[in-house]
């Protein structure tokens, strides 16, 4: 049956027509050519955008009993009065699947210590890894689950999933298997990546480790099929620029791309080397210099921020978003949710941006939609736009204007998420 949503607010379709790419540059902020004013109508069949058009228009072609009923053998009207609508956001980077709790490291962060230190006193990853490898596959599952209806619930209808809390190739696989009996269980579109290149486990030493992944990690991983990309945590104090290499290259022989984390806590070259080796992202990026923006930007290689880490961390969210904007080089945003990061709300990440940052709440919403679905999707699968011949992944929000998305810190901003034109959730917001 086909669905008609009428009597729209605001539209944020951000299609220009070159809808696989990111958008960048003062194009983020041409808000006439991204946003459809009041009173559109949007109509939905298979699962795809087939039509949008004035509302009137399209009741009097599709639907023009209405409103003496709402429902025919071949249409379903509904009647969004008058709120806004917006793409199903897009989680670029997220750590979905892992056991345990770290909710102590709050009280070691407050008293001084840092992230290194509460890592090398036995906390951080390698806590996480412990209680990851202890833990049965089906409570891995259960818990996914329960996190991708958080995301769903905050308008999330795409997310990358990393492993990365296993460290060994029993486990990797476990979270692996695991992610992708989420998938297949859940609306959501979640794509995996490995990173088994998160830490270094206690029973290899650095370059026996390396190896491991290589030669042990990598050709099962690639045989069964289990990620879409490599991720290493490539900073100081753990995978040296060097190693980063070799992982990304072997893992291009077994026709895997990269994303990468760098540059979180220092200047490495992190994100130079991304854009060398053709990542398709490089993330956090917070300490970046500008020769290595300006690479990524003539590869293609997406800077991702995080600023619900550095929040979470108790740092200052100095992102140079305003620059990125000037110097017209592509970004998106992601929520980073992890074990110390346990984040799964896109719109509280689009809140930090605008309300702490400055970041107009359109510019932030193309970050968080289009721009990290063109680092997940091909060109005959695009996602973060709405328009017509595309699939049909959107919010209503609360409010009839679409810059609401991310002005409701602490609640969702989503009133309706549609997934593949599908309902998969009804929020009572507002």
């Amino acid at each position: 049956m086909r669905v008609l949503i009428s009597n729209c607010g605001e539209v944020a379709h951000l299609s220009t027509g070159d809808d696989e790419y990111p958008l960048s540059g003062y194009r983020l902020r041409e808000r006439e050519a991204l946003v459809h004013k009041p009173g559109m109508a949007i109509l939905i069949e298979d699962g795809m955008v087939e039509k949008i058009g004035p509302s009137e228009d399209l009741i009097s072609e599709f639907a023009p009993w209405y409103p003496t009923k709402t429902e025919s053998a071949e249409t379903r009207v509904m009647d969004v009065n008058g709120m806004a609508i917006v793409p199903g956001f897009v989680d670029c980077h997220n750590h979905l699947v892992w056991s345990g709790d770290r909710s102590n490291e709050l009280s070691m962060r407050i008293s001084g210590k840092s992230y290194k230190e509460i890592a090398a006193s036995g906390g951080g990853i390698m806590k996480t890894v412990m209680e990851t490898r202890s833990a049965p596959q089906n409570h891995l599952i259960s818990s996914g689950l329960e996190r991708v209806e958080n995301l769903i619930s905050n308008g999330t209808t795409s997310t990358e999933a990393k492993s990365g809390y296993g460290l060994d190739i029993e486990t990797e696989v476990k979270i692996l298997e695991a992610i992708n009996v989420i998938n297949r269980s859940t609306m959501c579109d979640i794509k995996p990546t490995w990173l088994g290149a998160h830490d270094f486990p206690p029973e290899y030493d650095r370059d026996g480790y390396v190896d491991s992944l290589i030669s042990e990690q990598l050709p099962v991983v690639s045989e069964l099929g289990l990620a879409n990309w490599v991720d290493v945590f490539c900073e100081d104090g753990w995978f040296t620029n060097e190693q980063t290499e070799d992982i990304v290259k072997a893992a291009k022989g077994f026709g895997m791309e990269s994303r990468l984390h760098v540059d979180e806590f220092v200047d490495g070259g992190g994100l130079q080397l991304a854009s060398e080796l053709g990542s398709v992202s490089g993330d956090h990026v917070a300490c970046s210099n500008e020769d290595a923006r300006i690479s990524a930007a003539e590869s293609g290689t997406v800077q991702t921020f995080l600023p619900g880490t550095p929040y979470i961390l108790g740092k200052k969210l100095e992102t140079p978003i305003e620059q990125c904007i000037l110097e017209d080089w592509p970004f998106s945003i992601a929520t980073d949710f992890n074990p110390n990061c346990p984040i799964t709300s896109l719109p509280l990440i689009g809140s930090l941006l605008s309300h702490r940052i400055g970041v107009d709440p359109l510019v932030a919403l193309v970050a968080a939609t289009r721009n990290p679905a063109s680092t997940m999707f091909g060109d005959e699968d695009v996602r973060g736009v709405i328009a017509e011949g595309r699939i049909a992944d959107l919010n209503v929000l609360w409010s009839p204007s679409a810059d609401s998305w991310c002005q409701t810190p602490g609640s969702s901003p989503v009133r309706m998420t549609l997934k593949d034109g599908n309902i998969v959730n009804s929020n009572k917001v507002y």
